[in-house]
């Protein structure tokens, strides 16, 4: 009595009954379908993105040198963290496919017809809001991955006619990407493109409303009707709760990688933009050279634009999809192609396309020069060449290399074959490097830049000395590089292991080469890793064997015929390939690098608890249902 009279005292103040008579009465015709979920699932999961998205609020530092770091501490050490970035990753993704499918249900049912322009066009802006957001979040981790990706959607919006040197620099806020790139992405994300959505989605629901279902295009099955509550409101929480059931699978199972934090000067990452931009990405390839724009620009305007027509285009009363026989074939044509395209680019390695000149139109002279050095030390040139006072004396110094009156065209020759200009000379030959990474080498070659100790910024201790390799009893006495203390990328580490260790330690560690003259008499396994260096704590596990990735070692005996490359100390790795190489080991030794710190409870224990109260949930709403509709 007291509830129903507070009810009534706050419906007569507030029209709550209205607002929900709005949201809820509805005649569908033909009946409730579990086909007509989508509408209302895109709408369930949108705010379960507002939710988890605001929580993400509460630790993430939006800053180059910060968000990284602030998003895995909620992953690791915060009670749920994970369960709230892994629902908010898997949400997004799970987001757009919902947002497509709904587009498609309706495209197929041809609900978009007169009198229903409406409905179709709001739902066209919302799914562009969807593809922005999806752009602007993907970046805000600062990882390698959202890193490059936002770098080639930034190249790609540069490529629009007229505008597109002022949209890329409104986006990307100067001249390179940097903390005002991510400032003004997190802005967009978190506050400007969530308030479009609501709008939108408020445009959309009263445009919907005011003609309501549409229901079966055949007639026979359109007669009769049926609630939307509470018989359509039933299958779609049924729905929600599938969905939402499968983010928790997700979130639990296949937790979001962890990529490594943004490194712009690592030219080895083979750059791709997030899945759903993959077809525009791929088809590049078709689009060569002067011709990219149509791929970048073109094509996706004429597509956007048919999208947005299409009730208008399409504008006969004919609404079964077999007897559409010109729009529902090109809907299927392009939607195939969107999805081949996406696959090919998914499964792409190296970029062959056309998307490698539009990053390459991003690179100013000085940032190739920059990459150039980057180059010239993980190749190793540094091992026997100096440049500015630092690196080895075994070839020639090149630092003055322009005044040399070298050129350009004979550092790639000599690059490419060195016994050209000398037949005795000892220099392997470097044709394997592709063009651009040669062209970058070269202009750091011509105009070089001092390359700085990796141990000279004294974070975490700093490294001590350069070209330095100790004797294996000796390892404890080094200091830890800066390497230990990021959570790297095993993804990347793996890819980094087979060019820069496999030839010693073999595939997956497991069986090293011969080293006569050591101790053991093979390099020695790093699965299983020795037990001095194994610890199932990561954090000391990275700490031990960096020692020995930074410093190099010399191992026990007379005289051992193989010694560690101090890979760290020579600069022939960054600190982040070195963190993602101890991200690989710790895999292969069975302890992750990104492992729960406080978990709060462990996913797998949530995960059986969430399914089973899942499946209690679904069995009482099914119970509910046949009961409610029992006569008497």
């Amino acid at each position: 009595m007291m509830l129903s009279k507070f009810w009534d005292w706050l419906n007569y103040r507030i029209p709550i009954s209205k607002i929900l008579s709005l949201g809820l009465d509805e005649e569908i015709p033909g009946g409730s379908r579990f086909t007509y979920v989508l509408g209302s699932a895109t709408l369930g999961v949108f705010l379960l993105q507002v939710i988890t998205g605001t929580l993400e609020l509460f630790y993430y530092v939006p800053t180059t040198d910060h968000a990284y770091d602030s998003l895995n501490y909620l992953r690791t050490e915060i009670p749920f963290g994970w369960l709230i970035h892994g629902l908010h990753y898997w949400g997004a993704n799970a987001f757009v496919v919902i947002v497509g499918l709904h587009m498609l249900r309706v495209f197929i049912w041809g609900a978009y017809k007169k009198p229903r322009e409406m409905t179709w066009m709001f739902g066209v802006v919302l799914l562009l809001i969807t593809v922005v957001m999806s752009f602007t979040g993907a970046a805000l981790p600062w990882d390698q991955r959202g890193f490059w990706a936002a770098r080639v959607g930034i190249n790609i919006s540069g490529t629009i006619p007229i505008i597109g040197p002022v949209l890329k620099f409104l986006i990307s806020g100067g001249s390179d990407i940097g903390q005002l790139t991510l400032s003004r992405f997190f802005i967009f994300h978190a506050a400007i493109f969530p308030t479009l959505a609501v709008l939108f989605i408020c445009f959309h629901i009263l445009a919907f409303r005011k003609f309501g279902s549409i229901g079966p295009w055949k007639e026979s099955k359109r007669k009769g009707f049926a609630p939307f509550w509470p018989d359509q409101v039933y299958k779609d929480i049924i729905a929600f709760l599938f969905i939402v059931g499968c983010l928790v699978t997700l979130a639990a199972f296949f937790p979001p990688p962890f990529a490594g934090p943004a490194d712009p000067s690592d030219s080895s990452y083979v750059p791709k933009p997030e899945w759903n931009f993959l077809f525009i990405y791929q088809s590049l390839k078709f689009f060569p050279g002067s011709f990219e724009i149509l791929g970048t620009f073109v094509f996706p305007s004429i597509l956007i634009l048919l999208f947005f027509l299409l009730p208008f285009l399409d504008n006969n009363a004919e609404r079964n999809p077999f007897k559409r026989k010109i729009v529902i074939p090109a809907g299927l044509i392009i939607t195939l192609g969107i999805l081949v395209l996406t696959i090919d680019g998914y499964l792409s390695g190296e970029n062959e396309n056309g998307g490698k000149i539009t990053i390459e139109k991003e690179f100013v002279y000085t940032q190739s020069v920059k990459d150039g050095k980057n180059i010239f030390t993980s190749l190793g040139c540094i091992g026997c060449h100096s440049v500015l006072g630092l690196g080895g004396t075994v070839g020639p110094d090149l630092t003055n290399e322009l005044n040399k009156n070298r050129t350009a065209d004979w550092l790639r020759s000599q690059l490419q074959n060195p016994k050209e200009h000398n037949p005795k000379s000892t220099m392997p030959s470097y044709a394997f490097l592709s063009q651009d990474q040669s062209t970058k080498l070269i202009s750091f070659l011509l105009h070089p830049i001092p390359i700085t100790p990796v141990g000279s910024s004294d974070v975490a201790g700093g490294i001590i000395d350069t070209s330095v390799v100790v004797k294996k009893d000796s390892v404890q006495k080094l200091k830890i590089g800066l390497a230990a203390f990021i959570k790297g990328s095993p993804e990347y580490g793996e890819d980094l292991y087979n060019k820069y260790c496999l030839s010693c330690h073999g595939v997956h560690g497991k069986k090293g080469i011969e080293n006569t003259g050591s101790s053991e008499g093979i390099v020695p396994s790093i699965n299983p890793i020795a037990k001095t260096f194994y610890n199932n704590d990561p954090a000391v596990f990275a700490q031990n064997i960096d020692k020995i990735i930074q410093h190099g070692s010399l191992p026990e005996g007379d005289n051992p015929s193989l010694k560690m490359e101090a890979y760290g100390d020579k600069l022939v790795l960054t600190q982040q390939q070195i963190s993602d190489i101890e991200a690989y080991i710790l895999k292969l030794n069975k302890v992750e690098r990104g492992m729960l710190i406080n978990p709060g409870i462990l996913p797998e224990t949530f995960y059986t608890l969430f399914i089973i109260i899942i499946l209690l949930t679904i069995i009482s709403l099914v119970i509910i249902r046949i009961r409610s509709k029992k006569p008497g």
